[in-house]
């Protein structure tokens, strides 16, 4: 009975692990993770082996060392299932998983106590220690880098870059165009999906009094930089009044990626009327990424809108607007893809009159509010650029 319900537990080990490790060695996003599917399936190998030698141990016995090899196939089924319990303790939602590993960590405990009674002859102790103690440490270090350290680990971070031509002049002097070049530079060694992107322009009035402004206004000025869409600077002289959007388009396909030491470029135009009231423009570029190697992203798709029954989430701003995208993520390992429910990818391409950006949030569906994994799990990051500003007096004196 003993060496049937070891050959069992060694037997489902080996399936369980053999399939987490095939799917990881052919799909997983990172070599850590490559390198996570091929120990499982030298640990599935070994728990067969265990497997056919329990076999021969309890009932033939034609081999001398068939009790070390059960022995050894029953230590690596113990310790590989309990980090595997472990790590879907730490991450994972699926409770059949976890029962499942629970009852194949306890099992497999008991078999290696019941193999160790039936009196295994071991022929040279030191060289077994020493394989299943150099096997462990191999195991714990690369499931430590892949799920500990690799998540903590110094960021990558792509780069934009604007650049303000010359204004151009319509034909009948009534208005002019302001080219923008923005350029995105990703130096890093790994790529990004992009999530969205955005760039906006703010037209300001700025004012110059005629004598030096008194400290209270200096401080009334100072208070507006709790709100980041009224935050101008300190100025003796200058009177700022707040931004107010001038214009606001994407300027990089959502869902699409740009790859590991690679750029994109492209120009957009912002047309002003030349009798604006407006004294300078500002301009900022946005975009939001997810890192490639940390996620596997399905196709991005528009979900709804603000204004038309699209939900929204808590943090939303009164007189904000929302272009709501949503797509299915995908984890970059066979095991938490199986172990975690599944994740979405929720984008906010947020507008109003003090501006726009991009807010992406990485979730179970209806828990867009409470997720705390996008940053640290996912590796999403922004890049942000501006103000770049450009005063706009040269161009209004030619009228």
């Amino acid at each position: 009975m003993a060496a049937v319900l070891i050959l069992l537990v060694l037997l489902l080990t080996t399936l369980v692990l053999g399939s987490f490790g095939i799917e990881d060695l052919g799909k997983a996003l990172t070599f850590p993770g490559r390198v996570t599917g091929a120990v499982l399936l030298v640990v599935s190998l070994s728990t067969l082996s265990g497997a056919a030698a329990v076999v021969d141990h309890w009932f033939w016995n034609s081999f001398a060392y068939s009790g070390v090899v059960a022995l050894i196939g029953a230590v690596a089924a113990f310790l590989t299932n309990a980090m595997l319990l472990v790590e879907t303790w730490k991450n994972g939602d699926s409770l059949f998983y976890s029962v499942v590993l629970g009852v194949l960590t306890a099992g497999s405990a008991w078999a290696v106590f019941a193999v160790w009674r039936t009196s295994v002859v071991i022929p040279a102790p030191k060289r077994v220690a020493a394989a299943l103690i150099v096997s462990s440490v191999i195991a714990i270090a690369n499931f430590g880098y892949q799920n500990l350290y690799q998540p903590s680990h110094r960021g990558a971070r792509p780069l934009i870059r604007l650049t303000v031509g010359t204004p151009v002049l319509s034909q009948d002097r009534k208005a002019f165009a302001v080219p923008v070049d923005i350029r995105l530079e990703n130096h890093n060694d790994v790529g990004f999906y992009v999530l969205g992107t955005e760039i906006h322009a703010m037209g300001e009035q700025v004012r110059l009094s005629a004598k030096d402004r008194l400290r209270r206004q200096w401080r009334a000025d100072a208070e507006q930089w709790t709100k980041f869409g009224e935050m101008n600077p300190l100025s003796r002289r200058e009177i700022h009044q707040p931004g107010e959007l001038v214009e606001a388009q994407p300027w990089m396909q959502y869902g699409g990626w740009i790859e590991a030491n690679d750029a994109f470029a492209t120009r957009v135009v912002v047309q002003m009327p030349m009798d604006t009231p407006y004294d300078q423009v500002a301009f900022y570029a946005t975009a939001s990424f997810a890192r490639k190697d940390r996620l596997g992203l399905e196709s991005l798709k528009f979900h709804g809108y603000s204004w038309d029954g699209g939900k929204v989430p808590r943090w939303n701003q009164k007189d904000v607007d929302f272009i709501i995208y949503r797509a299915r993520v995908h984890e970059n390992n066979a095991i938490d893809e199986r172990t975690r429910a599944p994740r979405y990818v929720t984008v906010y391409w947020n507008f109003g009159t003090h501006g726009a950006y991009v807010a992406p949030v990485i979730a179970r569906m209806g828990e867009e509010d409470t997720s705390s994994e996008s940053v640290g799990r996912y590796g999403l990051v922004d890049a942000v650029t501006g103000p770049i500003e450009r005063t706009l007096w040269d161009v209004k004196s030619r009228r």
